[in-house]
């Protein structure tokens, strides 16, 4: 009789494991560090929303860029006949091919222009001050002089970060148009024969759109663009901030209340002035799951222009990453 057969299961089982360990111990040791480098890499691969393989496998030819309008929208055969970028394609930087990766580098090496600025302190109903950094058209060419009022002027309205200074004693809001409705209406008031535009990013973007639709046509502004705006204050990752800070301070009900008081989604069908809106796809901040597809489309005076790649308002472009999507020179 085999012997091997009366063996209790536990020590069969037993066997097996010394069997397979022995087995895996004959396999060389680089193997299995070469697993987990390969492990290591598809989770960092994953995790940083690495594009390379897309892009390697796609030639490198980018992405075009996805624009969504309203049939009868007289913006986007005024804006995209005459704009060359709108109408190409978008090529991600191949070392910067993570969203994540772009915003980082845009935050550490974005390598503004410098330019000099004539600071003007504006004085708000409220008693708050804000700077007003001029950059006028002399200080960039020689051609047009400040003294010409029929120069357009474009209001800059930054994110949560800017070089400019402001002092309130009303706290972070990412819904408060006052302070924007003031400034426009003072420059309006102040030169009236420039046309007025005003561009906002990122948190500026939503107060942006926001005020846009809070104004309707009753607004001085000839035309806007918005930048990576978040549209739902839902997708931002702050809430406890938000909960314990600005809704206190701003006197919500609740941070739910806060939100859809002030997400500029809920505005977008009032816009009655030119709105231009850039979006990433791959947006870490403004998560593509916020962007108001169907009103943008209902509304004819907006145009929503988007691409695959970009990052929260990186958009580099080039084996140098020495070129900005969005500041690329296309239309006429």
């Amino acid at each position: 009789m085999d012997e091997r057969c009366c063996l209790p299961d536990s020590a069969s089982s037993s066997d097996a494991y010394w069997l397979l360990l022995q087995v895996l111990s004959l396999i060389p040791l680089w193997h299995y560090l070469l697993l987990a480098a390969f492990i290591l890499f598809s989770v960092l691969y994953n995790f940083l929303e690495l594009h390379f393989f897309q892009d390697l496998f796609s030639g490198f030819a980018g992405s075009p860029v996805l624009l969504s309008y309203n049939s009868s929208s007289q913006i986007y055969h005024a804006v995209v006949s005459k704009c060359d970028v709108l109408r190409g394609r978008y090529f991600a930087t191949p070392w910067l091919c993570s969203p994540h990766l772009q915003t980082l580098f845009l935050n550490y090496f974005g390598r503004p222009p410098f330019l000099k600025y004539a600071r003007e302190l504006f004085r708000t109903a409220d008693g708050g001050t804000i700077a007003l950094d001029w950059l006028f058209s002399s200080h960039v060419s020689d051609n047009v002089g400040y003294e010409d009022e029929s120069v357009p002027i474009f209001v800059v309205i930054p994110g949560l970060t800017s070089d400019s200074s402001s002092q309130s004693d009303i706290s972070y809001n990412a819904g408060l148009t006052e302070d924007v409705r003031a400034v426009v209406n003072y420059l309006h008031k102040k030169r009236a024969k420039a046309p007025l535009f005003v561009v906002g990013t990122s948190i500026g973007a939503n107060i942006l759109v926001k005020y846009l639709g809070e104004d309707g046509e009753n607004i001085p502004v000839a035309g806007a663009v918005a930048v990576c705006s978040p549209w739902d204050l839902l997708s931002l990752s702050v809430r406890d901030f938000d909960d314990h800070a600005t809704r206190v301070v701003g006197k919500y009900e609740s941070v739910d209340t806060y939100y859809r008081r002030c997400s500029s989604s809920t505005f977008v069908r009032s816009v009655s002035v030119p709105l231009l809106c850039i979006s990433a796809l791959d947006d870490p901040i403004c998560t593509t799951e916020a962007i108001p597809w169907d009103e943008c489309k209902a509304n004819k005076n907006i145009l929503l222009a988007t691409v695959k790649h970009g990052g929260h308002l990186a958009f580099f472009q080039g084996l140098s990453a020495s070129r900005i999507w969005t500041r690329e020179k296309g239309c006429k």
